[in-house]
């Protein structure tokens, strides 16, 4: 599914979300939650720098539909990401029945650029979200945030471009 400008204008909101990340100490991931009606109602940031590396925006987004959207809502809502979502986060996506998801950068980008930098792979296996959660409607990478994204990756990893 081919992404539409209001898509990348949310994403680039996710890609900003990912560098406020990066400045406070954590990994370069950023995520929207969007209403049907196309306002944001939840955004958040990584926040992995205190030692739970749970502590995914896309996780924390998952949480906060649950306590605040009917099962309605959470359907028809659009998640916005800076990074595909990781297994955790896709198969939570998927288990309160939250809508589409739209990202930035794909897993396969990240690990790719993890394996340039010489970087140990991630404890989880690098599945895509459709591997996790086949029924939930996906769309992405957007390729014009791909130099962006990796530049964020590298300096939250410390890794030399």
């Amino acid at each position: 599914m081919a992404l539409t400008s209001a898509d990348l204008s949310y994403l680039r909101r996710c890609v900003d979300l990912a560098e406020e990340a990066v400045e406070a100490g954590d990994e370069a991931l950023g995520s929207l939650l969007v209403s049907a009606d196309g306002d944001v109602v939840f955004e958040d940031r990584n926040r992995v720098s205190g030692g739970d590396s749970t502590r995914h925006p896309e996780l924390t987004l998952v949480e906060w539909a649950v306590a605040n959207m009917t099962p309605e809502q959470r359907a028809a809502s659009v998640t916005y990401t800076s990074g595909e979502h990781c297994a955790m986060c896709a198969a939570a996506h998927a288990w309160v029945g939250l809508g589409r998801i739209v990202y930035a950068g794909s897993t396969a980008q990240l690990t790719a650029w993890r394996a340039e930098w010489n970087l140990p792979a991630s404890p989880v296996a690098p599945l895509s979200i459709t591997d996790v959660a086949p029924g939930v409607e996906v769309a992405g990478p957007a390729l014009e945030l791909a130099d962006s994204l990796r530049a964020l990756h590298a300096r939250a990893a410390g890794a030399t471009l």
